[in-house]
């Protein structure tokens, strides 16, 4: 019998299980994959759209472009090379991508490795060692963001480091602000036995020092006040040329990309959107950290893990079963 030219079935679900490991905002999920004969094919799910932190879908769209990167992993692991058209009908924007394959000659063991980084890769809310990060190790990590279109920047200065916090920092002020803000923050932190959201254990007890990040354990405030780190964790800010559908997919392409070799060279990670929340942070980092080029879409913490239990717990998935359906319907 002729060996099959597309991955079975099973095969396909078993590699969007994987997939389905990519971060999204809020642990939210947004994706649907819908599987044909011969090709997968990725929706945005708007049913899981934050309404006030995300109103217009930028962070949804990050959210589906890094489970497009896990996926395409995923798949060349399994021994498929995927041919992605992204956003292949004008009329559907929610249909974001379309995947063909064919059977590669032989595995490429850095893409297990980088499989199995996604496996483990988990986002780290605690604080990181006070070891720095060795330039040479963030080389590799603007390299796979150049690779995807988008542009890695590291706040390595003084100037630029505290002007990216205090661009966080601003970013949570002004959401603090915002009852309804607080009240969404509110339902996706701190859940007990949920596939989604932010469970309470990947919360930290408490903030030994103040990291520039969404506090969820603080929900009637929003953000920590004053946003000092004194770890050593390094600071970068993902970018891409334009803001459209098409840039924020690349933006989320990107970021799985750098979480994962990230993951891979035994870091730790833990991504940052506040500074695509709101205007007036998004220009002082465009104009202050990007030299007023490109456009900001997140922010990423990079440092090294502070216990040997790196990376954390895993925060849950929906089943696979909730995302992944046939293309056509069987009546």
């Amino acid at each position: 019998m002729a060996a099959r030219n597309v991955p079975s079935q099973e095969t396909m679900r078993s590699a969007l299980a994987l997939a389905c490991r990519a971060p999204s905002v809020h642990n939210s999920q947004p994706w649907k994959w819908k599987l044909a004969e011969r090709t997968v094919h990725l929706y945005l799910d708007r049913s899981r759209l934050l309404g006030v932190l995300d109103p217009c879908g930028r962070e949804l769209v990050i959210s589906c472009g890094a489970a497009l990167n896990h996926a395409r992993i995923a798949f060349a692991a399994e021994g498929w090379q995927t041919t992605v058209h992204r956003l292949p009908n004008p009329a559907q924007p929610d249909h974001l991508a379309s995947l063909e394959f064919a059977r590669l000659d032989e595995v490429d063991e850095h893409v297990v490795t980088l499989a199995a980084a996604a496996a483990a890769r988990r986002c780290d809310r605690r604080p990181f060692l006070t070891d720095p990060v060795p330039r040479a190790v963030l080389v590799p990590l603007r390299e796979v963001a150049r690779l995807e279109g988008c542009t890695l920047t590291f706040a390595v200065g003084d100037r630029e480091r505290r002007e990216l916090e205090l661009a966080i920092e601003h970013a949570g002020s002004e959401q603090r602000q915002r009852p309804e803000y607080r009240e969404e923050l509110a339902a996706w932190a701190g859940r007990h036995a949920s596939p989604e959201g932010v469970p309470v254990r990947s919360i930290p007890a408490e903030h030994l020092r103040g990291m520039p990040e969404r506090d969820f354990a603080l929900v009637a405030e929003g953000e920590l006040p004053v946003p000092i780190l004194d770890d050593g964790a390094v600071l970068a800010v993902l970018s891409t040329r334009g803001d459209s559908y098409e840039s924020w997919l690349a933006a989320g392409e990107a970021l799985s990309a750098v979480l994962l070799t990230a993951t891979e060279h035994g870091l730790a990670t833990c991504p940052l959107s506040q500074i695509s929340e709101g205007a007036a942070s998004r220009n002082q980092v465009r104009e202050e950290i990007l030299g007023g080029t490109g456009f900001p879409q997140l922010a990423i913490r990079i440092g090294w893990p502070v216990t040997h239990e790196f990376p954390g717990p895993l925060t849950p998935r929906r089943p696979v079963s909730d995302v992944v359906e046939p293309l056509f319907p069987q009546d």
